[in-house]
């Protein structure tokens, strides 16, 4: 499908972030309603597989003799991953193959351009990759939770305020917004007749300069996240981090009386503060071990003037913060110049030109 990538839509909706602590999730604000990205949206947007294994990134396969011969079929080393490059070569000469071999690589594609959806160049991660050798398993591996680490790793070390490249299936991100700003995606995200499931294919997305920030903070209808129940709303993760702050905010929307909405006093702040750390996003609020951030009372529930206080460290210079009540957030570059997946738009095409041109003539069309 030929989806519209909006870079800047998905720009300014990160540039909207809190500051949070927990390493899988991201929370933005639409005007003074929180809305989050985690695991559980990214399965319902998607349809893949998340569940929770041990060793994601690291599953144990050994080498065996079928994998080192697939391998320098490939042209790679049986210790390390095959490249798009790579990927792309085999498969154009790949017709003579056994059919579990060209299954094999036409998986190997999918794996490398939408799971890592890294730089053409780079290779994949042997230790997965290798999976591909035992078709039952690589089918269902939870490919939908390793996507989104990959993708959720990237954004975690960016800087806003500068040109960035995002690996993994960012395109989820914008699908996203859409689902969260039914209006938005009404308007701008181009949506097919009868709602095709999953909601990732419901879209055909929308390129082009249009005021997004603007739009994103006139939507008065709001979908905060997707329900669950309560024990089910945090998704089991190795060395996550706490954050009795995001535990607060789901509390409130849980407890919250119908009528009950959210203001600008619940999320007090000062300012935008300049990057300080590419490992830490900071958007409102500066990152320091001292902070408090969103700290929501459960009596704000019953007093909405109540201000659930986000303890701030000491003032920067009034210079180094633009005014964050005028919007001002980084500007967002033009479509090509902010990349998806390491690439920009017409490297991707040039890239997988031969990938396409393969599979529509016939992917291993000999020895079916």
């Amino acid at each position: 499908m030929d989806f519209g990538w909006a870079s800047r839509l998905v720009h300014y909706m990160l540039c909207f972030q809190l500051n949070i602590k927990k390493k899988y999730e991201l929370w933005s604000l639409v005007g003074a309603d929180p809305v989050r990205f985690s695991l559980i949206e990214f399965e319902q947007l998607t349809g893949l597989s998340c569940e929770y294994i041990e060793h994601l990134e690291n599953p144990k396969y050994e080498v065996t003799n079928e994998m080192a011969s697939f391998w320098e079929r490939i042209g790679v080393s049986v210790d390390a991953g095959p490249s798009s490059e790579q990927i792309i070569r085999a498969l154009k000469r790949c017709q003579e193959w056994s059919r579990d071999d060209r299954m094999r690589l036409g998986y190997l594609a999918i794996f490398f351009g939408i799971i890592e959806g890294r730089k053409y160049s780079s290779a994949t991660r042997a230790s997965l990759a290798r999976l591909v050798m035992d078709l039952e398993k690589f089918e269902n591996y939870p490919w939908g939770r390793v996507a989104f680490k990959v993708l959720m790793d990237s954004l975690r070390a960016k800087d806003f305020t500068k040109s960035y490249t995002v690996d993994g299936f960012i395109q989820v991100l914008q699908v996203w917004i859409y689902h969260v700003l039914p209006k938005l995606g009404a308007k701008y995200g181009n949506p097919l007749p009868n709602k095709p499931s999953p909601p990732l294919l419901a879209f055909k997305g929308g390129k082009g300069r249009k005021c997004f920030k603007d739009a994103i903070s006139r939507q008065t209808r709001v979908i905060n996240y997707v329900e669950k129940n309560i024990e089910e709303i945090f998704p089991k993760w190795d060395n996550d981090r706490e954050d009795v702050s995001v535990e607060n905010i789901i509390q409130v929307m849980f407890k919250a009386p119908p009528n009950w909405k959210w203001t600008m006093n619940c999320w007090e702040y000062e300012g935008i503060y300049p990057w300080t750390n590419p490992k830490t996003h900071v958007v409102y609020v500066k990152e320091e071990s001292s902070v408090k951030s969103l700290v929501v009372r459960e009596e704000d529930i019953e007093r909405p003037s109540k201000r659930a206080r986000i303890e701030v460290p000491a003032e920067p210079r009034s210079e180094d913060i633009p005014d964050a009540r005028s919007g001002a957030i980084p500007d967002a570059r033009s479509e090509a110049s902010i990349p998806v997946s390491g690439v920009d738009k017409a490297y991707i095409k040039k890239c997988f030109k031969d990938l396409t041109d393969v599979m529509r003539d016939g992917f291993g069309n000999k020895n079916s």
